[in-house]
This record gives C-alpha cells, sequence and structure tokens, in this order.
C-alpha cells in the first residue's frame, strides 16, 4: 500500500519540473551554432611544454591507455659550474599522444615532475580521418596557447611547508 503515495508524489513532481520547462523553455544550446565557456578545470586536449620535457619516460609507464609514444637519446651539455664536466641530458626527438585512445584520465598530467604537460579547455579538434588524432609535440605544443592560468586554491586548502628537525 505505501506504492501509490509514492508513485503519486513521484508523478506531482514529475508534472511540476513539466510545467516549468513549457513555461520557462528549455535550457538547452543549440550547439554549434552557440557555444558555452568550459567549466574552470575542463579536461579537453593535453598541451605539451617541450622545454619542460625530459624523456623520463613516467607519463608513458604511467599511461593505462598507452596513447603517449616519446622517444628521445642522450646528447651533452655544458657543465653548470665553470671548470666543470660537461653532463649528458635527453633530448626530446618524438612526443605524440593519439587521442583516439586516450580516454582523458590526466594520469600524464599528474605524474610529470617536470611540469612539461598541461590541461586546457579545448575541446573541439574532431578529425575526419582518425590518423589525424595522433598530435606530435609541434601541435600538442601550439596547444599551449590555450592552457589557462593557474587558479589560486581556495583558502585553508595550501598545504604547508614541513618543518625538518635540526
Amino acid at each position: 500500500m505505501g506504492l501509490v503515495p509514492g508513485l503519486v508524489k513521484g508523478l506531482g513532481l514529475t508534472f511540476k519540473e513539466l510545467a516549468k520547462t513549457v513555461t520557462k523553455g528549455a535550457e538547452t544550446v543549440q550547439y554549434p551554432h552557440e557555444k558555452e565557456d568550459p567549466t574552470p578545470r575542463a579536461r579537453g586536449v593535453i598541451a605539451l611544454l617541450e622545454d619542460n620535457c625530459t624523456s623520463c619516460m613516467l607519463c608513458v609507464r604511467e599511461c593505462p591507455d598507452w596513447c603517449i609514444y616519446i622517444e628521445g637519446h642522450k646528447t651533452l651539455a655544458p657543465p653548470r659550474r665553470a671548470g666543470g664536466k660537461p653532463r649528458t641530458v635527453n633530448k626530446l626527438e618524438r612526443f605524440d599522444i593519439d587521442y583516439s585512445l586516450c580516454m582523458y584520465c590526466g594520469i600524464c598530467v599528474e605524474v610529470c615532475p617536470f611540469e612539461a604537460l598541461f590541461w586546457t579547455p579545448d575541446y573541439e579538434y574532431s578529425e575526419p580521418k582518425i590518423a589525424d588524432l595522433l598530435h606530435d609535440k609541434t601541435r600538442l605544443g601550439q596547444w599551449m596557447e590555450t592552457v589557462p592560468d593557474f587558479e589560486p586554491y581556495e583558502a585553508g586548502a595550501e598545504v604547508k611547508a614541513k618543518k625538518v628537525p635540526r
């Protein structure tokens, strides 16, 4: 017997919301003619800051979809101090992300210790051919123009530095 009052209450709520929609009109945006701004911190496409990438391969190893491809080689760099010995550094040759495989989990952005990967809010990058969804380092670098500035943390969310005992 408890089913009928619940059903009546649910139908009443449904008709109430239906009446609101009929009087005010639908809140649907007519995409692509009208476009909404993405929400802050929206996950669109991943951008690459090539100068920060050291070819450490952490993003490749942590990617659950295996959609990131990196190739690099070691080169000699000048010493950091005068009179020092030359050091070896990794030089990035290839950095590709296959967006036909990517599930936008963001693990690659989170694990990058050198801040070479960033989220951009851009979501319009469809292609007529699936092969064109493989973005190379040049195309990934072009997305850096759309990376928003860092938003400060909310009050009370900042991590305080730990004091090291001496």
